[in-house]
């Protein structure tokens, strides 16, 4: 039996990147040893590390205006380093909330500066449903240290996919859940930042790309593994980093290139995500409580109408070899997330069991 792993993160990895990490494990480039036991500063690992940001820079088209940064904490790790190195005394930072992680996001942010928020969801639904406001209606202030937003909502099944603008402040995107998923324009940020656990690798790696000229920003006073000037200026190495998940990530970001890169991964997450809506659109046993226009194509939550059923479908799908596929508890029902490593033909048997269970229980 095939299985497919619907995990939110940590997620699927490609298998031909896990089969190849699994012939390299304890013997990495015929140095006899495993790269997690070689030396960070070794000229073989930096070797790695250099081909690792060159290629993400060719999938995304970051220009030398960036700087790319791997740190450790993945992406609540940001929550804290991104007003830690973006604040400025005079000028509040904007959260802009669509869901769960914005709003744990803006939390976070609080402990050190000053903070204003602002909901960018509807607040009342049509036809039960719940969708976002578009970006050039949201209410941002004439002054802003910064604005952050979260594109792609894991627990709510919300993307966002205009970019928001500002005259002055820097844009700001947690792109964890999205990262890679589709393209974008790079230049419309000033920051990026993901956690690997998602589109890039295993957990406890996080990548961010920022816009040099932030880089001379005081902020506040930081630990060092969390000051992007200090680890710019280190090479990401200010201490020792996560080096086999930097490995990893250096594996997907190739196998990613050698299958037609980014455009051809939107190309099919399109067509996965239109697969499984489609169907619980069609459906009258299951349903979805996102707007069209910003439902999450990495994140697909969906409730049985008789949820009586829950503990059923969750037996009998891991039966059927179609795994994690529990809502997460804050918002209950189930959840696919679908994305770059999980091909059409997981998201189909998906659709086939789908279909299967409603007609056994109806």
């Amino acid at each position: 039996m095939t299985k497919y792993n619907f995990c939110a993160g940590p997620a699927m990895l490609p298998p031909a990147v896990m089969q190849k990490a699994q012939k390299e494990f304890i013997d990495w480039q015929g140095l006899g040893v495993s790269v997690m036991e070689i030396s960070h500063r070794s000229s073989d690992f930096l070797e790695l590390t250099a081909k690792c940001e060159a290629s993400l820079r060719r999938l995304m088209n970051i220009s030398d205006e960036f700087e790319v940064l791997f740190m450790h904490g993945g992406g609540r790790g940001q929550f804290s380093a991104v007003p830690l190195n973006l604040h400025l005394a005079d000028k509040p930072a904007v959260y802009c909330e669509n869901g769960v992680w914005s709003k744990g996001a803006t939390q976070e942010a609080e402990k050190f500066t000053a903070v204003t928020s602002i909901n960018v969801r509807n607040d009342e639904q049509q036809n039960g449903q719940f969708s976002i406001k578009p970006a050039t209606s949201w209410e941002l202030p004439a002054d802003a240290s910064y604005i952050h937003y979260c594109p792609n909502e894991t627990v709510d099944g919300i993307e966002i996919f205009d970019v928001p603008s500002h005259p002055s402040a820097p844009i700001v995107a947690d792109m964890s859940s999205t990262i890679l998923s589709r393209e974008i324009d790079v230049n419309q940020f000033d920051v990026i930042y993901a956690g690997a656990q998602k589109n890039i690798g295993p957990s406890g790696l996080a990548i961010v790309i920022i816009r040099k000229t932030l880089l001379e920003r005081e902020g506040l006073e930081k630990p060092g593994i969390l000051d992007y000037a200090l680890e710019a200026k280190q090479g990401s190495m200010y201490n020792t980093p996560p080096t086999f998940a930097w490995y990893l990530a250096a594996e997907v970001f190739e196998w990613l290139e050698a299958n037609g890169g980014v455009k051809a991964m939107e190309e099919q997450n399109i067509a996965k995500a239109e697969l499984l809506y489609n169907f619980i659109d069609n459906s009258d046993f299951y349903n979805n409580k996102v707007a069209k226009h910003c439902r999450s194509r990495m994140n697909v939550p969906f409730w049985l109408n008789d949820e009586s059923l829950n503990d059923q479908f969750i037996k009998e799908s891991k039966e059927a070899g179609l795994l994690a596929l529990e809502g997460h508890r804050i918002v209950g029902g189930m959840r696919a997330s679908i994305y770059n490593a999980m091909p059409l033909a997981g998201v189909q048997a998906l659709v086939d069991f789908m279909d299967k269970f409603a007609k056994e229980n109806s």
